[in-house]
């Protein structure tokens, strides 16, 4: 029952979210998955760190191609997920660790200055009346 509800939930978020926020949830999911990966080697389930680490490399990929490649940050970015990429399927094959928490850190990074320019545009959203 509490997983109908997460999903429920979840489902609800993702289809309610603009696009700044859909950002932030792939962000929070790429996060998980590269710890579960982690969880999943040390438990020695092949299966598991493989799925979760494809996950990974699919929001990954997603973040990617919906870059706008006008600025020089999405070039900055296309490179850095592109980087990502590599050490996480070396990683698939190495079951390297150290390689998935590296990824998992720069997720982190991205995610928490992705969640901080969400705040400050709404914050500024509200001062200017919108």
């Amino acid at each position: 029952m509490q997983n109908t509800a997460q999903n429920t939930y979840l489902n609800t978020s993702v289809t309610t979210a603009s696009p700044g926020e859909l950002t932030l949830l792939l962000y929070n999911g790429c996060y998980r998955f590269l710890k579960l990966a982690i969880r999943s080697i040390q438990e020695k389930n092949i299966n598991g760190k493989h799925t979760n680490l494809i996950r990974a490399q699919d929001i990954i990929i997603e973040l990617q191609s919906t870059l706008d490649m006008n600025y020089e940050i999405s070039n900055n970015l296309f490179t850095l997920y592109d980087y990502m990429m590599r050490k996480l399927e070396e990683a698939n094959i190495k079951q390297d660790i150290q390689a998935i928490e590296e990824c998992a850190g720069l997720i982190a990074e991205l995610r928490d200055t992705w969640a901080e320019a969400l705040k400050s545009a709404r914050s500024e959203q509200k001062v200017s009346g919108g």
